[in-house]
């Protein structure tokens, strides 16, 4: 027997595969697909305290092995989820991780803590949004911001706290210790890299917000460094993502030091993608004669 199941910071998970924020909706549609509780987990596309409708048209776009998003957070707000959505995926055999996204420490703590009194299996925070309090700035890419919104949150919650960074820093494990020093429990890497398209016949960028976060395999390598980075840095559980499409991608993460994965950009291409890495694993895992997943985190050889 293959044992696939890990452990993030008291999230029980079956295998290491779970489906990345911002690309699996609420779980409803990719349902009438998969059978979710198959994976390892499911994490909701972010969640705000009020709704919102996001930023307008055009605003996501392909580009070469990857694609271009600025779709602006629209969700439907905390209490709709609550109400309509955590209710179906409780119906599931899956933890429910929960990303969170604000504008302030306050809509930060005020949704996380509405979500961990309803006993999510977890909350992630979703560090790369403007904090309108300080003119704008982007939590994940100052450090002192990263310190007081994870601390804020972790005081206000009593389940896994996991923080996701932003790859749009100089130095990632910076952000890394000082999110885990704040409290985070877990550490999930990387978001999407700040990228901007250009359209060649009308002269106008491709998305209406003129920038855009680059994800797919073509952020693949700096994501797999960056976990490498972070996991020399810390002692937490660590989730890899970026540019996963099949079970070798997958791998190379867990070596770079990656408990569990993520799979994003794929699901759009190919909604089972994440059913068929878990298959590749048990399969990777015999043919190189491991009994555990857990045998190959962070053995990368130099």
């Amino acid at each position: 027997m293959i044992d696939l199941s890990v452990d993030l910071a008291g999230i029980k998970m079956k295998n290491p595969v779970m489906v990345a924020s911002g690309t699996f909706a609420y779980g409803r549609e990719y349902s009438e697909i998969l059978d979710l509780s198959k994976l390892g987990a499911v994490v909701t596309k972010a969640i705000t305290l009020k709704e919102r409708k996001g930023n307008p048209p055009p605003r996501i776009c392909e580009t070469p092995s990857g694609i271009l998003n600025s779709i602006g957070l629209q969700n439907k707000g905390v209490v709709r989820f609550l109400r309509e959505d955590l209710p179906f995926l409780r119906g599931f055999d899956v933890p429910v991780i929960v990303n969170v996204a604000g504008d302030d420490i306050g809509e930060y703590v005020t949704v996380s803590r509405k979500l961990s009194e309803a006993k999510v299996d977890g909350v992630e925070l979703n560090i790369s949004c403007p904090n309108v309090a300080r003119g704008g700035i982007i939590f994940g890419t100052d450090a002192a911001a990263v310190a007081e919104v994870v601390s804020a949150v972790r005081e206000a919650i009593d389940v896994p706290l996991i923080v996701k960074l932003s790859p749009n820093v100089t130095d990632i494990t910076e952000m890394a210790s000082r999110a885990v020093d704040a409290g985070a429990d877990v550490l999930s890497l990387i978001n999407t890299v700040v990228g901007m398209a250009i359209d060649t016949d009308s002269f106008k960028p491709e998305l209406a917000t003129i920038t855009g976060g680059l994800s797919g395999p073509a952020i693949r390598p700096i994501a797999v460094r960056m976990v490498w980075q972070v996991a020399q840095a810390v002692e937490v559980p660590i989730i890899g993502m970026g540019g996963i499409v099949k079970v070798r991608d997958a791998v190379e993460f867990l070596l770079a030091g990656a408990t569990a994965i993520a799979v994003g950009t794929a699901n759009f291409m190919n909604p089972s993608a994440a059913l068929e890495i878990i298959e590749g694993l048990e399969g990777f895992l015999r043919g190189k004669e491991y009994r555990s997943i857990r045998e190959i985190v962070g053995r990368v050889r130099m």
